[in-house]
């Protein structure tokens, strides 16, 4: 059962320190908003209209230049004061390694937390390049915080081969197509839920302007299948990661990612 929240505050975290294959997410969070001037604010699939939410939109957070610590610390103060006015905390993204402060947030403010990741990548490594905050390692960090069978995976086609045991011991992954959503909606229901979508989900025919595209993945309509499933879900925060503009000159990306924003929205923090 979905609690009602008093609305919703938006911000950016455009961080892009980790990037191990192809640079730029830092300028998604404002195309994502560029893009999404271009949309509708009525859904004809969920017969809502986002005018009718309570959202805030800060602007991007001004993080410390080249500071990683600095800049974590900086996105969990940020969700947490979110959090705490018992209003949902809603992040563009910047690289997906943010999820780690936000997930630290919501934690705090809701101890019996679980997590929803969709993701074409695992990002389960224990080091990458002997760093243990990274876009890569990110969910591990994320699983160590929550423990055992408290992280849902879906959609994921890329991971090795200690990554997958480590999932199969600790977390519930579902690779490849969209599961069952029955099956996941399961596991989540009746826990408060911290929503985690990097946009590489979608294959890249859909989404080609990401940081590490993977071929074989969901379509965008599959996505927002998906999404509209889990409506019953008590999501408290979310994030929507690693969109790159450099390699998005199209903006195909971009706006597909400002319709998710948008389906997620009215999914998830729609009064009823």
């Amino acid at each position: 059962m979905r609690r009602e929240r008093a609305g919703v505050i938006l911000f950016g975290a455009s961080l892009d320190l980790t990037s191990s294959y192809r640079a730029g997410t830092r300028f998604g969070p404002q195309q994502i908003r560029a893009a999404g001037e271009g949309l509708e604010d009525y859904s004809l699939t969920l017969d809502r209209d986002v005018r009718q939410l309570k959202v805030v939109d800060r602007g991007d957070l001004e993080l410390p230049p080249g500071d990683l610590q600095g800049s974590l610390a900086r996105i969990e103060k940020e969700a947490a004061g979110v959090l705490e006015k018992g209003m949902a905390c809603v992040v563009l993204g910047g690289e997906h390694l943010i999820t780690l402060p936000l997930v630290q947030a919501a934690l705090a403010r809701y101890p019996s937390l679980v997590v929803l990741q969709i993701d074409a990548h695992a990002d389960l490594a224990e080091c990458y390049d002997g760093e243990r905050l990274t876009h890569a390692t990110v969910i591990r960090r994320v699983a160590e915080l929550l423990g055992p069978g408290r992280l849902v995976q879906l959609g994921i086609r890329s991971a090795t081969a200690e990554e997958v045991a480590f999932a199969r011991e600790q977390t519930h992954l579902f690779s490849g197509p969209p599961p069952d959503v029955a099956q996941v909606v399961e596991l989540l229901m009746g826990r408060p839920v911290y929503l985690t979508i990097d946009i590489d989900v979608v294959d890249p025919a859909f989404a080609p302007g990401v940081g590490n595209p993977e071929p074989g993945g969901w379509s965008s309509g599959e996505l927002f299948q998906v999404l509209t499933r889990m409506a019953d879900l008590d999501v408290v925060g979310m994030d929507l990661v690693e969109v790159c503009p450099p390699y998005d000159p199209a903006g195909i990306t971009a706006t597909l990612a400002a319709k998710v924003l948008r389906e997620s929205l009215l999914t998830f923090f729609y009064p009823s």
